[in-house]
């Protein structure tokens, strides 16, 4: 059983989140502006009576925050599934605390990227600091949005790491996705204090009393605990608020006379100011020009700035133990800094935080420059966005066929696609990326072991001499749909090599499924497959599971005997045929006919899998004759076929990057 703290009681908080209207058998909200609870949206006419001590400059800001205790102090996450409403409701939090001006059109304050805005999705983690007047005292809250897709699960565990609470947030008209189960079981091994809050509960297709029960059946949370809101209309938002300083406990492990010390939540990049640090500070103070170390690198930095997020960087004087701020320790080379390492003052004998770890890419793609891009250009380029997003590792490489370019280590598929996208809509780069890989692990007679991500690599012919087996990593699926599908996924689970682990059917008419499906097929656009057999109505989240033995073989694709090293991709014994077969045929297409005959072969495990024949372009050498005899054409015709066979045994096929870049594009 699942024990998440003491049963409180809506009636005993002054400010209670039940409205006056709520009956359990039939929710109704008011329109009339004299009812209590009102919010008027769509004229922005929010009442700030609760938070009526305004702040007219900075400094006053920064003299009011100093004056709240650390007892005062909650900092808290919001977790959901994609587009349950995060944002949204981060933005009307931000306008009820006069954070942000509430007379205009708040949308995704906090996601600072153009990409985070069109996908609806955050990718970089963020803070902001909010001040909330309630029972005649000031509380600091400090709101970390923070990625919620398992791409970015080191980042997440981080964020979550520097908050003691978490607001639970789940659409009522959907009710309890996967994504909502692997963020609700992170939350609760970290030990944070959860709010279940429904959003969305305006809308004509909510359906309260069965979310309410799902809560309550599958993560074991108070029914009379879960607050109901919309969002977007700004409802009930402000009964949300007292609950937080109610339920949330302030960070009392947080020692303010302590030497300072430090974990850095995320960095990123600036061209004026150099390196600027999200750091959760546990102990002490830090303040413009303190010395102070990193742990892992033992550089040693004077800081030039600090302050909080407001939304946007705003400087104060000393930051202080229990806050989620920002740094700048005028570093210029990003390269030292590593998410997740310690800070702590110059000359002081500390212990390093807990949380520390090198991310560890799952998904690996060859990166090339597309025909017409410069080269120096696009590593410029990268080099750019690899300043922002330090999880990301890379090599210089070399292809036959694509010339010189880069190994990409990203943390899923997901954090490919973004990283490609925001490297041609903020540069206007193009890249011709090979298929994805995951990294095969080979095991060696001896006993040492082996990491391979690049199929090149892949050591296929020392299988009977000098290795043992080979493993490839796995991940624990948990796939949420309607009842009606269970059948189409466990086929679409089977066919792509999935081992069933729990099936647990929930009373709204969902299926929440949890299998163990090797990463390489979960690349292989399993979420887009999944969402066409269900006609989109299904959610995926996953977890990393570790390695499993397996039967892996290198697929070779031959042009007239000769290996293309960029379409090598390594696969299960059972993938092998049907894939051989579908990728000489594609191939075919994009090749161009030459004067010789072209074979095009795929191989693996020492054997021809599939074929295609790329005809000879004829040539008709008979067109000159008219009135000759039959020796003459024969003679031609002899002549022709000797001149083919010899140019098809010291000809070779150039094949474009034009011809790459549209076969990687379907595959």
């Amino acid at each position: 059983m699942l024990r998440l703290g003491s049963r409180v009681l809506y009636r005993d908080i002054k400010c209670s989140f039940r409205p006056l209207w709520y009956s359990t058998s039939r929710w109704k909200y008011p329109t009339d502006p004299n009812t209590t609870g009102y919010m008027k949206y769509k004229n922005y006419k929010i009442d700030l009576k609760n938070n009526p001590i305004k702040v007219s400059s900075d400094q006053e800001l920064a003299e009011r925050m100093d004056k709240i205790p650390l007892k005062n102090y909650r900092n808290f996450i919001i977790v959901a599934h994609v587009d349950h409403g995060k944002s949204t409701l981060s933005d009307r939090m931000l306008e009820i605390t006069g954070v942000v001006d509430p007379n205009v059109a708040n949308k995704q304050v906090l996601d600072k990227l153009d990409v985070e805005k069109e996908r609806g999705i955050t990718v970089k983690a963020q803070t902001v600091s909010m001040i909330y007047y309630y029972k005649g005292e000031d509380y600091l809250f400090h709101l970390v949005d923070s990625p919620g897709h398992v791409d970015f699960r080191l980042e997440v565990t981080r964020s979550y790491a520097s908050c003691q609470g978490a607001l639970l947030l789940v659409d009522a008209s959907e009710g309890v996705k996967a994504q909502t189960v692997a963020n609700f079981y992170l939350a609760y091994s970290m030990d944070l204090k959860l709010i279940p809050v429904i959003n969305k509960v305006d809308l004509d297709t909510a359906d309260i009393s069965k979310t309410e029960e799902q809560i309550q059946s599958m993560f074991e949370l108070p029914r009379d605990d879960i607050v109901h809101v919309s969002a977007k209309s700004g409802l009930n938002v402000q009964y949300l608020l007292p609950q937080i300083i109610e339920k949330i406990p302030p960070p009392l492990h947080c020692r303010p006379e302590a030497h300072f010390r430090a974990q850095i939540v995320d960095s990123w990049y600036d061209s004026y100011l150099g390196v600027i640090m999200l750091i959760n500070i546990v102990d002490g103070t830090v303040k413009k020009g303190s010395k102070i170390v990193a742990y892992r690198t033992k550089d040693k930095y004077e800081v030039k700035e600090v302050g909080i997020m407001y939304p946007d960087r705003k400087p104060f004087p000393k930051l202080v133990a229990g806050q989620v701020a920002y740094i700048i320790p005028g570093l210029k080379d990003p390269n030292t800094v590593y998410v997740g390492d310690t800070l702590y003052e110059a000359g002081a004998d500390i212990e390093p935080l807990e949380g520390f770890e090198e991310p560890k890419p799952m998904v690996f793609v060859g990166a090339f420059p597309a025909q017409g891009t410069d080269l120096k250009k696009m590593e410029e380029s990268l080099e750019h966005l690899f300043l922002n997003d330090r999880s990301v590792t890379f090599q210089h490489a070399t292809s036959s066929a694509l010339g010189q370019g880069w190994r990409l280590g990203f943390l899923g598929s997901l954090h490919a696609s973004i990283f490609k996208e925001r490297l041609e809509k903020e540069y206007g780069e193009k890249l011709i990326i090979t298929a994805p890989t995951v990294p095969y692990k080979v095991h060696y007679k001896d006993g040492h072991e082996e990491i391979v991500s690049n199929p090149d690599d892949f050591p296929d012919n020392l299988r009977k001499t000098t290795i043992s087996h080979f493993s490839e990593p796995y991940v624990e699926a948990y796939m949420s749909l309607p009842q009606e599908y269970v059948g189409k996924v466990m086929q679409l689970c089977d066919t792509n090599r999935g081992e069933q682990k729990e099936i647990q059917y929930m009373t709204n008419g969902q299926v929440l499924m949890t299998y163990l499906i090797p990463t390489a097929q979960l690349i292989d656009d399993f979420f887009g497959k999944l969402k066409g057999i269900t006609r989109g109505y299904a959610s995926l989240d996953y977890e990393d599971a570790g390695y499993k033995p397996s039967d892996v073989y290198k697929l070779e694709i031959l042009v007239n005997g000769e290996s293309i090293d960029a379409l090598s991709m390594v696969m299960h014994k059972s993938q092998i045929e049907k894939n051989a077969r579908e990728f000489v045929k594609r191939l075919k297409q994009f090749l161009r006919i030459q004067q010789f005959e072209v074979a095009i072969q795929a191989q693996a495990n020492g054997r021809i899998y599939a074929r295609e024949t790329v005809r000879a372009r004829r040539k008709d050498v008979l067109a000159k004759l008219h009135a000759s005899d039959i020796t003459r054409r024969k003679k031609l015709l002899v002549r022709q076929k000797e001149g083919k066979k010899l140019l098809k045994s010291v000809g070779r096929v150039k094949i474009p990057p034009q011809a790459y870049q549209s076969f990687l594009r379907k595959q």
